[in-house]
């Protein structure tokens, strides 16, 4: 400033280093805004990172339900299919038991 003030009272050129002051102000002004920006941008770019994280983990965790579904879907059929041979096996020996009898009565 005082450079300026120098310069001006040996030149006089005062409205020179006015319009000078200005354009350095508005030169701070707008770096200021660009790191505003800056800032706001890396701000989106963090949220946008963290929405990204949370979809990922939604996914795998769907995926994860998925899997234990099937899981359980195929353990219930083994169990149904173990309860059907169950069934014809006691039926089987009910008939052979009954087959048994009659024939022992009738002889």
């Amino acid at each position: 400033m005082a450079l300026f003030q120098n310069i001006a009272r040996r030149t006089n050129t005062q409205p020179l280093v006015s319009v000078i002051l200005v354009e350095v102000v508005i030169l701070v002004v707008v770096e200021v805004v660009i790191i505003i920006v800056v800032v706001v941008e890396v701000v989106v770019i963090v949220v946008v990172v963290i929405e990204v994280v949370v979809v990922v983990t939604v996914v795998l965790v769907l995926v994860v339900v998925v899997v234990v579904e099937v899981v359980v879907a195929a353990v219930v059929v083994l169990v149904v299919i173990v309860l059907v041979i169950v069934v014809v096996v006691i039926v089987v020996v009910v008939v052979v038991v009954v087959v048994v009898v009659v024939v022992v009565v009738v002889v």
